[in-house]
């Protein structure tokens, strides 16, 4: 587990917070917000960053949390995939999308960096 739990983790942080903006994303765009398949996709694939962010940290040891930070790594991958969909059928905002991919793509490199950091505690 990481010092002070899952909530002192920066990227636990970003990720809440991207969930969060996915929701209020899908709530301001009456497009998107029809589409119950791509919605509910985009929620979860948000939702999924930061909770396997929290049960990987919460894990007893190292390869476990790993392999909840690369669960993460690959919910971070959906949303973008997700969000382009989104952008390319004009279901969101443009700049709005883009916004989202870009923190999305950050909270990745920032996973990258944690597995990086706990497998070489292994």
């Amino acid at each position: 587990m990481g010092k002070g739990g899952f909530r002192g983790l920066k990227v636990w942080q970003r990720a809440k917070a991207l969930a969060v903006d996915v929701y209020a994303a899908v709530k301001s765009s009456p497009e998107l917000a029809k589409d119950f398949g791509l919605r509910d996709q985009m929620q979860r694939a948000a939702v999924s960053v930061c909770s396997n962010i929290a049960e990987g940290d919460e894990r007893d040891t190292d390869k476990d949390a790993v392999r909840f930070f690369y669960i993460a790594k690959g919910s971070v991958a959906e949303l973008i995939t997700q969000l382009e969909i989104a952008k390319d059928a004009q279901l969101i905002e443009l700049s709005r999308a883009d916004a989202l991919i870009k923190e999305a793509e950050e909270i990745g490199s920032m996973l990258g960096a944690l597995i990086k950091a706990r497998a070489a505690c292994l």
